[in-house]
């Protein structure tokens, strides 16, 4: 495998036919590969959640990152469109899945797509991510310490969004959840709730909960990044796509 890549700037009509700036890296060359929909985190559509997709692509997936904020304004920078975004609450469920399925879709038009789709999202995107995986038929889903997914956020939280436990049922592809201990959204407690749930449902998934860690463990531009917990997440998460989105 060669991690020889190609990665631009590109648009794709999200939900209602808005314009939606993305972000795409794939491999060189059509191989036959799967394809990766990356949420962004809260703070938006940013240089590190692209560093992100390309990690993917060198890994031999294509990724795509749309920003789930594009419609705060063209030629608003991405931290503009953020703030105004989180001044709304963020985006609504609705708006999300079929953005998600946007993506989704573009990544099977591309050349070398055998089908197959994975969704990861960080911080308010973890809980997208499940969102997605209860709502389009996918075949892979990270969760990384989504929040809100169990409880509802605080009063005059950035991100007002109901909580998602009621939706596990519908779940529809495998789940990786990845959390940190010292976390509080969501916390410990939040997370074995959504285990015990998910057991109980017979519904596929594994969760690891790492020490010493906190939220945004995975932000290596943050003072949260923890470098112990990050390396083994990263190698869970190439081996669970790996394995799912394999021809």
């Amino acid at each position: 495998m060669t991690d020889a890549m190609e990665a631009r700037t590109i648009e794709i009509a999200g939900h209602g036919g808005a314009t939606l700036e993305a972000y795409l890296a794939r491999p060189t060359g059509d191989a036959p590969r799967g394809g990766v929909v990356v949420l962004h985190h809260l703070p938006g559509y940013d240089e590190a959640t692209k560093e992100i997709a390309r990690k993917f692509a060198a890994a031999g997936h294509a990724a795509i990152c749309p920003n789930l904020f594009s419609r705060e304004g063209a030629g608003v920078s991405p931290d503009d469109q953020a703030a105004a975004a989180r001044a709304k609450g963020g985006v609504s469920d609705e708006q999300l899945v079929g953005d998600a399925a946007a993506a989704a879709a573009h990544l099977n038009s591309l050349g070398g797509a055998n089908g197959r789709i994975g969704v990861i999202g960080f911080c308010s995107g973890g809980r997208q991510s499940f969102l997605v995986a209860c709502s389009l038929d996918i075949d892979a889903a990270v969760d990384c310490y989504g929040a809100f997914v169990v409880n509802e956020p605080p009063a005059r939280f950035p991100l007002q969004v109901p909580p998602l436990l009621s939706k596990a049922s519908e779940l529809r592809c495998p789940l990786l959840g990845l959390f940190g201990e010292d976390d509080q959204y969501p916390a410990p407690d939040e997370v074995t709730v959504l285990d015990t749930e998910l057991t109980r449902l017979g519904k596929e998934h594994e969760f690891h909960t790492y020490p010493g860690a906190g939220h945004a463990f995975f932000a290596a531009d943050r003072s949260s990044y923890r470098p112990e917990a990050a390396v083994d997440g990263w190698k869970r998460i190439f081996g669970f796509f790996g394995r799912h989105l394999a021809a």
